[in-house]
């Protein structure tokens, strides 16, 4: 796992150099886009059918997270040997007291909190960045409860698509490396 990781980021820091111009180069667009829309259809349990396709990584970058269903798709595929890394908005975190950060913390999964912004606002997660199934989930949808069932939410699900998955992931890895970790 730890040469996989590497590797995988390995080749995220040199998307990140390289992606210093790439907002300006437009990504191909090819694979598959699936959309969906909260609360008429059941978005969490695509979220969560979508994780558990993840064969090497999932990086999840989350306003908040407190659905319990997401959490345990994620320990899930930690204890299935994945790389599960999760950043969290910190101020939602100290507001709210509500998510699943000391949970995913406790069985070993990385968390980080972003502390740089008013609102670190993505609700993105990038599935194996690095292979032909490269996967995006995007959109409104908050990793919540609520938006599952009381709020008007969107989501994306962008597959396989690796460019437009390792723009993203270097993306992910840029705000990590601002962000500070999670400490229970």
């Amino acid at each position: 796992m730890i040469v996989r990781s590497r590797a995988v980021f390995g080749a995220l820091a040199l998307s990140a150099a390289l992606g210093a111009h790439a907002a300006d180069a437009p990504i191909a667009a090819h694979g598959t886009l699936q959309a969906a829309f909260a609360p008429w259809d059941n978005v969490e349990e695509l979220v969560t059918e979508t994780i558990r396709d993840a064969r090497r990584q999932v990086l999840v970058q989350a306003y908040l997270l407190t659905s319990k269903a997401i959490a345990a798709t994620l320990v899930e595929a930690c204890r299935r040997g994945l790389d599960v890394r999760v950043m969290l908005d910190a101020q939602q975190l100290a507001k709210t007291g509500a998510s699943a950060a000391s949970e995913l913390a406790a069985c070993g999964i990385p968390v980080w909190l972003e502390t740089r912004y008013q609102n670190a606002h993505n609700k993105v997660i990038v599935i194996d960045a690095d292979t032909p199934e490269a996967t995006v989930v995007t959109g409104s949808f908050n990793f919540t409860w609520t938006a599952q069932h009381k709020n008007a939410e969107n989501i994306l699900i962008i597959r396989k698509n690796p460019a437009l998955a390792g723009r993203y992931a270097a993306n992910w890895e840029r705000h990590r490396q601002e962000a500070t970790p999670y400490q229970k």
